[in-house]
């Protein structure tokens, strides 16, 4: 028999109490870990209680709790013994008995000669039993029982209902005794075939999991399915463990990315396949007939109807229905539904069917419904193996009142499917180009673009070239992140509409949609090519979408009275408006800063991406604007749900608006990292439009660090002195920095400058955010006399409130003002910008908001009791700010030399000796 068994003994390392590792959590069975973790802490205290089954349908994770349960045991140094039923083996005696004692063989010789004997017979190891009832489980008990003196044991059976009768009566057995040693018992099973009865202990029904932790475990498993696809097979999977774990693996890979669309019904593995199929096979083909047409018929075949029975007589018919619900894969409701046990099941029936019986099955369910239903269509083209086209001209027309009634991503798969069926090369490339364009509208992006190259290998019929330019272009701005040829077609196919009259198109808003398209391109690259197209179509679109061609195009020249025409027009649309209406909604309301949650929320209800896309967009912009930075990491979130999408451009733009918040908090490492991880692939198709912002932001960034130098002259590229440069549409965003970074500079020249150019384009009647900008900067720009009513004219702008760290910073400006003037309101001020400051986690603002509020308050006077002049106020605070006698006569238009004379004159009268003192000097002189 081996080694004896004070040999095996003697080997053994001595039983350590090894620490609890924190084991990863398994999705959605914390408390069946739980449970577990008693059990095994009760094995170890020597009252392992009398066993615990887990049961459930196959799928729920019963198999991953008994492998989480042998790691956690082993990390706690038990021995672990386990044994797996197996239905091929259910006849074979004490078969799973041998699978677990296999370990301990050879330390059956310690067992008393009875015991050991009945042990052996029992293991297929000695010729001939021993009588006594229980002697082979008494004589297992006294094996566990000797290796558990060593360490505690845990024994694990799963699939307990194909365990074969002899082992199992041993198992139940030790169930009733691990409370006599340091022993745990679990096991694991199904519901049918798995009685407790005889087996005392606690029985965990295991239930399928709930949305979140479903979508945890899938999104662990499968990492990168697309989004649109993590959601179908969390709608299939209905919470089955295995499902969410094998489902994907049957996928095509462009499937799993999204790129192709998702099978109506998904395949099964193999695994899965043969948790039901054994059931199927018994059924007669009559029963297998009825499943077979429920399962590829979903709801609509569902009720027990005539056509769901095939014409079956009463009598046969009922005697199909009672073998269906004994066989436990479908049940017949209350209400006359019949519904498979679980959506596994509706696969593996459609699996196991051959071609021309789904074919078959197909055209039965067509003929019970309507001849237009779309339903009806789809069944009549999965039983169609030759092109026909009058069924391709229904799918057409079907797909054109689906996306009427805004189903365009439902509308572009009928479509498809009308051209696989086409007989002639130019309909099927006309079918292919709607279903293209309706995929894109759809928020179907990738699979859009998968049609356009397929589109790309045959001629397009000229009548259909307008509504493939619009595809393409659809495609290459949005997911190849690529312009050109919104340049190159967009203009053409606008004339193109134009000459053909509004009727040529499938869309009726055609040239509106690719009139938009052109002006996104047109934004985000300055191509003049785009701007002078704009212009020359103007009149071939709404007046919405040439008030966005103006709020965007040159607005310090052309944007004037925008905030009041759009208020105008988006209170008379309706919440039926089309994605296109919506998008050059939001898109003007951008423009000017209005995009707020009382405008986007007129568009929730249009569910594809695209539009939804637009407002994910509009909301992180506003959030940074709002002053809601708490919200910051929504544009990442926004940013990954965009690339599983196909929006790599949204992605792109995403992650640009998180660099808004990265710059105004000084986090200028996270800004570099956003920068170097979006700036060259715009650099690469000319996105001026995020290029430049990036600029903006690192000079905003700058100047929140007392980079004031740096900060100007990235500003001074964007926009020069008195410049209000038509190519930068979003020249009021570096507006107020400009003037901030210029006076830090002592460029006072220059920053009035700016301000009268803004005076003179009158740019505070373009919109409220304008509107304050212009007289923030007029404030920080004023002579002293004036400074202070300004100031206060700034904080009365209708709105100004709402502009939360823009009006921060304008108190910080002036706050410093106050205190550089000696005006009792200077700390309350400070003091505001400071809590706003903090609450956005604008550290570097908050700092020097925290250093002017120190010495805000400071009075003339100090050691030497001699007073100090206005002059030599404004010099020590600066000092005590940190800044060099060169940055201080810059500020100040001195020289550095008579700043230095200056502060050799303060240093006494405040009884120090060097620059550093100054601030708590400057401190203590506070009253």
């Amino acid at each position: 028999m081996g080694r004896s068994v004070e040999a095996g003994v003697a080997d053994r390392p001595p039983v350590v109490d090894h620490p609890v590792l924190d084991r990863p959590a398994l999705a959605g069975r914390g408390p069946e870990q739980a449970l577990l973790r008693r059990v095994l802490d009760g094995a170890r205290a020597g009252s392992g209680g009398t066993g615990t089954l887990l049961q459930g349908a196959p799928g729920l994770g019963k198999t991953a709790l008994l492998d989480w349960a042998h790691d956690e045991a082993r990390a706690r140094g038990f021995t672990v013994l386990r044994a797996v039923g197996s239905e091929a083996e259910a006849g074979v005696a004490f078969g799973a008995l041998h699978q677990l004692l296999w370990p301990l063989t050879d330390r059956m010789r310690a067992l008393p000669e009875p015991q050991r004997r009945a042990l052996a017979f029992a293991l297929g190891e000695a010729p001939e039993p021993v009588p006594g009832g229980f002697l082979v489980g008494a004589a297992v008990l006294a094996l566990l029982a000797g290796e558990a003196r060593m360490r505690p044991v845990l024994v694990l059976v799963d699939d307990l209902q194909w365990v074969d009768s002899s082992s199992a009566a041993v198992f139940a057995f030790l169930q009733r005794r691990t409370a006599e040693v340091p022993l745990a018992f679990v096991s694991a099973g199904r519901p049918e075939g798995t009685t407790t009865e005889g087996r005392p202990g606690t029985v965990v029904d295991l239930a399928a999991l709930d949305g979140e932790d479903a979508r945890a475990l899938l999104r662990t498993r499968h990492p990168h399915l697309a989004v649109i696809t993590a959601d179908r097979i969390l709608q299939e999977a209905a919470g089955n463990p295995l499902a969410l774990v094998e489902l994907p693996v049957h996928l095509h890979p462009d499937q799993a990315r999204g790129v192709m669309p998702l099978p109506r019904r998904f395949p099964l593995g193999h695994r899965l396949e043969r948790l039901f199929a054994p059931r199927l096979d018994r059924l007669s083909g009559e029963a297998v007939h009825v499943l077979l047409y429920a399962a590829l018929g979903g709801t609509t075949a569902s009720w027990v109807t005539p056509a769901l029975l095939d014409g079956l007589d009463a009598r046969r018919a009922d005697e199909v229905l009672d073998e269906i619900e004994t066989s436990g894969l479908a049940r017949l409701e209350s209400d006359g539904r019949l519904t498979f046990r679980h959506p596994l099941v509706r696969g593996a029936v459609v699996a196991r069917a051959s071609g021309p019986e789904r074919r078959a099955a197909h055209r039965r369910l067509a003929a019970a419904l309507p001849h237009d239903d779309p339903r009806a269509l789809g069944h009549e083209a999965d039983a169609t193996v030759l092109p026909d086209e009058a069924l391709a001209g229904r799918l057409q027309e079907a797909g054109r009142q689906l996306a009427l009634r805004g189903g365009d991503a439902e509308g572009a798969l009928l479509l498809h499917r009308a051209a696989a069926l086409s007989t002639h090369a130019g309909a099927r490339a006309r079918r292919l180009t709607w279903a293209a364009a309706m995929a894109a509208r759809g928020g179907r992006l990738p699979y859009a673009a998968k049609l356009v190259e397929e589109l790309r290998r045959a001629p397009v019929p000229a009548d259909s070239a307008p509504l493939y330019a619009y595809a393409v272009v659809y495609v290459d701005q949005s997911h190849h992140v690529d312009f050109e040829s919104s340049f190159t077609l967009l203009p053409q196919a606008l004339d193109a509409l134009s000459e053909a009259g509004a009727g040529a198109s499938p869309f009726a808003d055609l040239a509106e949609q690719m009139y938009f398209k052109l002006l996104l391109a047109t934004v985000y690259t300055s191509d003049t090519r785009g701007w002078a197209a704009l212009r020359a179509h103007r009149h071939q679109v709404s007046e919405l979408a040439d008030l966005c061609r103006r709020a965007w195009s040159d607005p310090a020249r052309t944007a004037h009275g925008t905030g009041g025409e759009l208020r105008a027009m988006a209170a008379t649309m309706s919440q039926e408006q089309q994605a296109g209406a919506a998008w050059l909604l939001l898109w003007t309301a951008s423009a000017v800063d209005m995009a707020d949650a009382s405008l986007w929320r007129r568009f929730l209800g249009q569910h594809a991406y695209a539009t939804q896309g637009s407002i994910a967009k509009a909301g992180g912009y506003q959030n940074y604007l709002r002053g809601h930075w708490d919200q910051a990491e929504v544009c990442l979130r926004e940013a990954e749900a965009a690339d599983a999408l196909g929006y790599h451009c949204n992605a792109l733009l995403f992650r640009h608006h998180y660099a808004h918040f990265l710059a105004g908090r000084g986090d200028e490492e996270g800004l570099l990292a956003v920068d170097r991880a979006i700036r060259p692939l715009a650099e690469r198709v000319r996105m001026k439009f995020v290029t430049d912002h990036l600029t903006h932001l690192r000079a905003l960034a700058a100047l929140g660090h007392g980079r004031d130098e740096e900060a100007y002259t990235a500003l001074a590229g964007l926009t020069p002195p008195g410049v209000l440069p038509p190519g930068l549409p979003w020249f009021h965003l570096p507006f107020f920095d400009f003037v901030d970074a210029a006076l830090r500079t002592g460029r006072t020249a220059q920053a009035r400058a700016h301000v009268a150019a803004g005076d003179a384009a009158r740019m505070g009647d373009i919109s409220p955010h304008h509107a304050f900008l212009l007289a923030a900067a007029r404030a920080l720009a004023a002579a002293d006399e004036e400074a202070d009513a300004l100031y206060e004219a700034a904080y009365a702008v209708p709105g100004a409130d709402g502009w939360v760290f823009e009006l921060a910073r304008l108190r910080l400006a002036h706050g410093t003002w106050l205190r550089d003037h000696r005006r009792p309101r200077a700390p309350k001020v400070l003091r505001q910008a400071l809590e706003t400051f903090r609450a956005l986690g604008a550290a570097p603002w908050a700092e020097r908001a925290e250093r002017a509020l120190r010495s805000a308050a400071a009075r003339p006077g100090g050691g030497g009791g001699l007073s100090l002049t206005a002059q030599e106020l404004r010099i020590a605070q600066l000092a005590a700010d940190g800044l060099t006698n060169k940055e201080i006569g810059i500020r100040l238009s001195l020289s550095p030399r008579t700043v230095g004379g200056h502060l050799a004159k303060i240093f006494p009268k405040l009884g120090i000796a060097s620059r550093a003192a100054l601030a708590r000097a400057l401190e203590r002189s506070t009253p």
